[in-house]
């Protein structure tokens, strides 16, 4: 194998053991990057210069004795994640010249370990979409097939995974953004309990839901990645005080017993069939090794999609009204006064999708409609949240699709607004209820497409969910998580 279709932990193992070098190693996956990118655009910006200059800093610290999981290992980043002196676009042309004084927590953790930034991946604008066609820098590409989509917002991510471009990515999933883009390229794509992975230097979109994590080629690279990023903060008020378990030590294997729910509310009409299939399929392996399959209720779930696009839209109605030109970021010409700068320089800067979602945003929290539109979503957001509570009552997990349809053709639904949203009707509700989800490759459809089951648990029960996507890897005798290979 060579080392470009290496896992992380890997290359972590090959680095311990002196058969390989950081430069080596990241030089490698720059080679790919320009090899690959003129077809997949996964990249916005990469870090030729510094990521080999990171990688000769970790192979000195190797010489001197020093070991680390992260030492020396590449990493690729979203590129709505703060990077210090590393342009974070957000895939917008408001933010097109934008590098930020600080870097994230999660970004601040890995630097730390030593580990080497690649550059910072497409997206779609501000993590608003799922096809990943709404970027200013032009859409992502999905490999399994060029003329189709990767999934949004962290297709980048996604892709540069499964183009062999990076050996691990940090995406963020508001409504679905890691696990369905992980889910149609075929990678394992993990959103943590809401709280869990710190938020701060993570540029908001839906501040109540927005939540950073890992996309890799297996399930022990997830839980690695996570160990790493996971932890309460300071600087985020949202962080959770609670310990990180050492999450890769706890992937036995062993499900025997375990209750998995399968919500009858996940199986819709429009589902396409080679989804279904599959899914079904992977219900079998669970069967075969010891779980039991209990069908249950999620009885709000229809609800899930209008209550996301009133609340996140708010959210991101309320968080974007920063981008106004003054300090940072883009700024409009030709101006004779103030309003008419704020006025042009967000009509210029932001996208049509960006615009459209500020808009409804608005109006809902309009004096007169804040009631009907905002509080009442929120409330049926607790109806929602309920539904797990009550769930995992019953069942350890609840496995069902990660998205109705494996990856459609780019350009297909950006004309119906609404077509395209139905696109994360299983992801969504994850995001308003708060809890983990995981996203695991189970297999093709007929065109040779991937799909993807994803595996919800209770509240800062990454560990289980984990695990038992672990127990499926192994049975399945590992994925297929590129087309390269």
């Amino acid at each position: 194998m060579e080392l470009k279709d290496l896992s992380l932990s890997k290359i972590s193992e090959l680095l311990d053991k002196k058969e390989t070098t950081s430069r080596e190693i990241t030089e490698v996956f720059l080679k790919k990057i320009e090899e690959m990118d003129k077809k997949t655009n996964a990249f916005i910006t990469v870090c030729y210069e510094r990521a080999v200059d990171m990688a000769d800093t970790a192979d000195k610290r190797r010489a001197k004795g020093e070991r680390g999981r992260f030492l020396g290992v590449p990493i690729a980043v979203k590129d709505n994640i703060c990077t210090e002196d590393i342009k974070t676009t957000c895939a917008s042309k408001i933010l097109h010249n934008f590098i930020p004084p600080y870097s994230a927590t999660v970004v601040e953790k890995l630097l730390q370990k030593g580990a080497v930034i690649l550059g910072k991946t497409n997206m779609d604008e501000f993590a608003m979409g799922s096809s990943n066609e709404t970027s200013y820098f032009g859409p992502v590409r999905n490999p399994w097939d060029l003329e189709r989509i990767p999934g949004g917002s962290s297709g980048g991510s996604a892709v540069s995974v499964a183009g062999l471009e990076s050996p691990a990515s940090l995406g963020s999933d508001t409504g679905g953004s890691i696990r369905q883009p992980a889910s149609l390229c075929g990678v394992v794509g993990l959103k943590p309990t809401y709280g869990r992975v710190s938020r701060f230097g993570l540029i908001a979109f839906g501040s109540s839901l927005d939540q950073i994590g890992p996309l890799t080629r297996n399930v022990r690279d997830c839980a690695l990645l996570l160990e790493e990023i996971a932890g309460y903060d300071e600087k985020d008020s949202t962080s959770l005080p609670v310990e990180v378990p050492q999450y890769s030590s706890l992937l036995t294997g062993n499900i025997k017993g375990l209750k998995l729910g399968v919500p009858k509310e996940y199986f819709i009409e429009g589902m396409e069939e080679g989804v279904t299939k599959r899914i079904k399929e992977a219900i079998e392996v669970f069967k075969s090794l010891g779980a039991e399959i209990v069908d249950i209720s999620l009885p709000h779930t229809d609800y899930g999609i209008a209550v996301y696009y009133l609340i996140a839209t708010a959210e991101a109605s309320s968080n974007l009204a920063r981008f106004d030109g003054v300090k940072y970021g883009y700024r409009a010409e030709g101006l004779k006064d103030l309003k008419e700068m704020y006025i042009k320089t967000k009509k210029e800067g932001f996208g049509e999708e960006v615009k459209r979602r500020i808009m409804l945003g608005t109006f809902s929290l309009a004096s007169g409609y804040y009631d009907a539109y905002y509080n009442r979503a929120s409330k049926v957001r607790t109806l929602i949240k309920r539904d797990f509570e009550k769930a995992f009552e019953k069942v350890d997990a609840i496995i069902c699709p990660t998205s109705p349809t494996t990856a459609f053709k780019l350009g297909e639904k950006t004309g119906d607004p609404i077509k395209m949203y139905l696109s994360d009707v299983f992801t969504i509700n994850v995001n308003l209820a708060g809890v983990p989800a995981i996203s695991i490759p189970c297999g093709f459809d007929e065109k040779n497409l991937p799909v993807g089951i994803q595996i919800i648990g209770d509240y800062l029960k990454e560990a289980d969910i984990m695990n038992i996507a672990h127990a499926y890897e192994k049975a399945v005798s590992g994925f297929r998580f590129s087309p390269f290979i």
